[in-house]
């Protein structure tokens, strides 16, 4: 006869022993899914002991204003992959929208102006220019991915390349002949790069926090609002985690695809802008490669490609991670070419863990 209390103690030793292996396989779980931030602790901690300079007020401010520079387009990009998509064009967009930038806001009495004749154009005026370029674009990507049912891939692929071509034409123009666009005008760069406001780093000396961090705020903060509280942020999500499921639901697909898009294409335009003035002297490349560390800023903040998962703060911390990598391997002296290969294998582990995560949960 078998002693019931024994029983009992059996199963409640091997509900323990369950409980046990659920708790390692969740914490194994967690460690797996958040590897890339606890390498970013260990890397920032290395750096840190390496060159004491990397956290000083100077170096975070850099971190800061760099991470601004570059938080449109991620913004923008984000929405796309929120579509189980990508935006291969959006380097060039910005590429494009800067030279415009430059072209426009060149000071009068530079000698090498790409249009001489041009009068002194209004910098509201140039900001419109380049969001309705942009969103252009965005518009082109849209419609084709929405009514032909491309691929992301393939459309954006193409209109990268259809800008490229545009950006060297009108590089050629007027007898440019390639050159650099260069000789902004003061009252653009005063807008974009002046003084918002300076950090005391110590000695009387201090650090000035560009005005294009403020733009950058009031840009995540619009943001937040059209994902969060307005029915096509909504509608994105929807389209984003089941396009069938959407379309049966009243939700018009063709409309929000198109409308991603185009939102996309304006960040970009915006990114172009500021960028002109940041870097004042403006070629061809401009903006090369900037959709890669968008995208993997994207992924790092856990927008999934996946589809149908995003957050814009998870866009936020993306950003500001991935500068903070950035920034430190040039403390570390690392070459620019091992850069390349480190922001690859960081999008490669970024895509695994997503899709790692996604597969667990299916």
């Amino acid at each position: 006869m078998t002693n019931p209390m024994k029983n009992m103690q059996q199963r409640a030793a091997a509900f323990q022993a369950l409980d046990a292996k659920d708790k390692q396989r969740a914490v194994g779980e967690s460690l797996i899914n958040n590897a890339i931030y606890i390498l970013l602790v260990i890397f920032v901690i290395y750096t840190y002991m390496r060159n004491h300079k990397f956290i000083s007020v100077s170096s975070v401010v850099n971190i800061i204003s760099l991470s601004a520079a570059s938080m449109p387009i991620a913004l923008g990009i984000g929405g796309c992959i929120v579509l189980t998509g990508t935006d291969l064009s959006a380097g060039r967009v910005v590429g494009l929208t800067a030279a415009i930038s430059a072209a426009l806001l060149q000071a009068a009495d530079w000698g090498n102006k790409i249009f001489p004749n041009l009068p002194e154009v209004p910098i509201p005026v140039v900001i419109i220019a380049v969001i309705v370029v942009g969103g252009i674009v965005g518009v082109v990507n849209g419609f084709f991915v929405a009514k032909f049912q491309l691929h992301p891939f393939i459309v954006t692929l193409a209109t990268q390349l259809i800008v490229y071509g545009v950006i060297l034409m009108f590089y050629m123009a007027n007898g440019n002949n390639g050159q650099p666009l260069s000789g902004l005008d003061k009252r653009f760069s005063d807008f974009v790069t002046g003084k918002w406001f300076a950090i005391p780093t110590g000695s009387g000396q201090s650090v000035t926090v560009p005005l294009y961090v403020l733009y950058a705020i009031i840009m995540v903060a619009v943001m937040w609002f059209i994902w969060n509280k307005t029915t096509f942020g909504k509608n994105m999500f929807a389209v984003g985690s089941n396009i069938e499921a959407a379309n049966v639901s009243g939700v018009n697909v063709f409309k929000t695809t198109v409308l991603v898009h185009t939102l996309a294409g304006c960040m970009y335009g915006l990114t172009g802008f500021i960028e002109s003035a940041r870097i004042a002297s403006n070629v061809a490349n401009t903006g090369l490669n900037y959709e890669c560390d968008a995208i993997a800023a994207c992924v790092i903040g856990g927008v999934s490609f996946v589809g149908g998962t995003g957050k814009i703060s998870g866009i936020v911390t993306g950003v500001l991670l991935l500068r903070i990598i950035f920034v430190a391997l040039n403390f570390l002296s690392i070459s620019g070419n091992m850069q390349y290969v480190i922001k690859g294998l960081i999008i490669l582990i970024a895509c695994s863990i997503d899709m790692r995560k996604y597969l667990v949960r299916k």
